[in-house]
Formats: structure tokens, C-alpha cells, sequence
């Protein structure tokens, strides 16, 4: 719970983060008279603003405060020139470090602008949108008021679009279908696995049975390109109840219920499949929020835990794919050397490699932190089967 005080009223709410932040202690009550240079003062320093004028005025604000995170004081521009150091030769563990850390930093000044949102979903703001909709798709059926920040409440407003119209996703001479992400699962938008997917030849094994098994189902995107490859039964897993949810839509959108079943499930299913794929998180690494699960594996422990027992579950002749990023290697993250071993360990071999190059914006954006190691990166389809 939220408290605050307001004229001369001590008012509560429920406190809502997605991102697992816990409720501010310093809050401001403003409005439009706050100038965007206050507000990023009193974001600095750990005061929330709690707003209460038009909610245009407070959109405005918060890109006044992005402005801001991302120009540098003329102090802070002084001494990284002066204490600079080539990309090419920084170490690039510190590189990534220092870009999650500056990224926090970010997160956590534009998330001090608050809105106070009704029990039904509505913000009694000047201006305010109907996004009624939108938060009952992400934070359900309320019982009293509660709080956001406004950053987040933007989130869940740009992923009720995305829910609405979806992502096309081209399956070649098969036509162009939609994926609907919702909320806080992973969108497809990076073509190139897809491509990975749709074009790498299918195991002979699938002749005798044509099953597979899609680990960490997401959006349900692999288990539906799968589905357009003609394989009859498909089965798809996955620890996140958002993620299954988001899934089972998709999937019944297409009509592709009778082929694909979704299950609750730490990787694999029971039983074994001709083909199992899997699209795990790509880098190692501590998700700072539970949004970044999808993006972040502690330890590799799904990778790891993907080929350690794969084998148990392949038919005889099956094939294993695993889909992933090379990111992780050029930020010094894993080593290739260690992946191997892992597939080694496994009992596994490496029947082919395919690789395409990523066509996301920020692989050619010099400007990005991460730009050296995104330069160089590559998307691999392996093809792995038992020793």
C-alpha cells in the first residue's frame, strides 16, 4: 500500500510495479505549474510526483525527463572524455555492466511519475484515455484504487496495440500470418529466427511420427510455424501463466487447436517428440524485473538445463533445435568453448549449423553502447541429436 498526505488529508492506495519496485516513501503531489528541470530534480533524489493535472501535460513531462536522462551534464561529458577508453579495447563484461547499470539508473528517475488510476480503470485526469481495456488485460479486476507509474501505464498501453493488431509474421510461400503478444511476453519482432525455423530441414523421424515439442512457448510463434511445416501434433510448455495464456489465443485464433496443446511444464513435456525446439533467453545474466525473464537466463539454466535432457526425450532419429543468439559470446558472457561443452556433456552432436545475420535496428546503431558486440552478432539454428 501507497500513502500520501493531501490537503492536510492522509489518502491510501494500492502500489502496482510490474517491474517489482517497491512503494515510494517521498511523494509530491503537482501538477501542471511543476517545470520539467523540478521534476528531474526531484526524481534524482528518490522524491516520486504523484500527478495531478492533464494527463497530456504529463506525458509531456516524462519525455522532458527522458531529454534530460539522456543529455549529459557538461561535468559528467568532461570527465568521460578524459577518462575514455576505445569500445575495442574496454572490457566487454564492463561494457554490458555498465550499460544495465545506466539503464537502471534510467528506469528508475522515469519511473517517478505516478498516477493514481480507479478501481474500474479509470484516470480521473484531464485528458486521460480510456484504458479501461488496456489494464484489465494486465492488472485484472481491481477492488479499490491503486497506483502506477506513468511509464508503466504507457507500457500497457503500447502492448494493448500490439494485442490489437498484431505482428505480421511472413511464412514464406505459406502467405503471412499475426502474432498477438500480450503484455509482458516476448513479441516476435526479430525475423530472423523465424527464418531460422521456417527453412531448416525437418528430421526424417517425423515420417514415423510427427510430433514435436516447443520449449518455452512465448508468444506461441514457433509452435505455429512448426504447425504451417505439417507437423500434425505439437506440444508446447512453459513456466509463465501469461506466456500460456498468450499462446493458447494465438493459437486458437489460427484455428490450430486441434494440432498444438499448451502445457504448465519445467521445459519439457512427458513422453518424447521426433523434433523438439527451443528459443531460450539468450543471455546470461541476473533480469532485473520480472519482465526480463524473456531476455535474461541466470546461469544459462535453461540452456543448460534445454540439452541436458534433451536426449531423453528425442524418438529415435529426432533432432533438437536450438535457437539462439552468439550476443552473449562477443560480450564475454559464455564462450563458445562452453557451449560446446554443455552439448558435449549432454551426449549430444552438432548435426549442422545455421546462421543469419539479425536485421534488428539496433545491430547497425553505432550510437548504442552495445553496438561493437551487436556488430558482430549472428542468430544460429543448431541441430543437435544424440551421440
Amino acid at each position: 500500500m501507497m500513502q500520501w498526505q493531501e490537503n492536510g488529508e492522509l489518502f491510501f492506495a494500492r502500489w502496482h510495479s510490474e517491474n517489482g519496485i517497491l512503494p515510494h516513501k517521498r511523494i509530491l503531489i503537482s501538477d501542471d505549474t511543476l517545470t520539467a528541470d523540478q521534476a528531474y530534480r526531484y526524481a534524482c533524489e528518490g522524491t516520486a510526483i504523484l500527478y495531478r493535472g492533464d494527463f497530456q501535460n504529463a506525458r509531456q513531462l516524462l519525455q522532458a525527463l527522458v531529454r534530460r536522462v539522456e543529455r549529459p551534464s557538461k561535468k559528467s561529458q568532461r570527465l568521460e572524455k578524459k577518462n575514455s577508453v576505445s569500445p575495442a579495447v574496454q572490457n566487454p563484461i564492463d561494457i554490458f555492466n555498465q550499460y544495465r547499470l545506466s539503464q537502471s539508473q534510467r528506469a528508475r528517475i522515469l519511473g517517478m511519475i505516478l498516477v493514481h488510476i480507479q478501481a474500474d480503470h479509470t484516470i480521473p485526469l484531464r485528458r486521460a484515455p480510456d484504458v479501461r481495456q488496456a489494464c484489465q488485460e494486465v492488472y485484472g479486476t481491481q477492488t479499490q484504487s491503486y497506483v502506477v507509474s506513468l511509464r508503466e501505464l504507457l507500457g500497457v498501453i503500447s502492448a494493448h496495440e500490439w494485442r490489437k493488431k498484431g505482428v505480421p509474421i511472413s511464412l514464406g510461400k505459406g502467405g503471412e500470418i499475426r502474432i498477438h503478444p500480450h503484455y509482458g511476453v516476448f513479441s516476435p519482432v526479430r525475423g530472423e529466427y523465424i527464418d531460422l525455423v521456417l527453412n531448416a530441414p525437418l528430421p526424417k523421424a517425423l515420417q514415423a511420427s510427427s510430433t514435436a515439442f516447443d520449449i518455452g512457448v512465448g508468444s506461441g510463434v514457433l509452435s505455429v510455424l512448426l504447425a504451417s511445416r505439417q507437423i500434425e501434433r505439437i506440444v508446447a510448455t512453459d513456466q509463465d501463466d501469461r506466456a500460456m495464456i498468450c499462446a493458447k489465443e494465438n493459437i486458437e485464433r489460427l484455428s490450430l487447436a486441434n494440432r498444438i496443446s499448451v502445457e504448465k511444464a519445467h521445459l519439457f513435456p512427458q513422453g518424447k517428440a521426433a523434433l523438439i525446439v527451443c528459443n531460450p533467453p539468450w543471455l546470461p545474466a541476473r533480469p532485473s524485473s520480472p519482465l526480463e525473464h524473456a531476455v535474461y537466463d541466470p546461469g544459462s539454466q535453461m540452456l543448460k538445463g534445454f540439452l541436458a535432457g534433451l536426449k531423453d526425450h528425442l524418438l529415435p532419429g529426432g533432432e533438437g533445435w536450438l535457437v539462439l543468439s552468439d550476443l552473449a559470446e562477443h560480450l564475454g558472457l559464455r564462450s563458445r568453448e562452453q557451449l560446446l561443452s554443455w552439448i558435449e556433456d549432454a551426449d549430444l552432436k552438432v548435426i549442422d549449423r545455421m546462421e543469419i545475420k539479425p536485421r534488428h535496428p539496433k545491430a547497425s546503431d553505432s550510437t548504442n553502447p552495445l553496438y561493437v558486440a551487436r556488430s558482430r552478432e549472428m542468430t544460429s539454428l543448431w541441430r543437435l541429436a544424440p551421440r
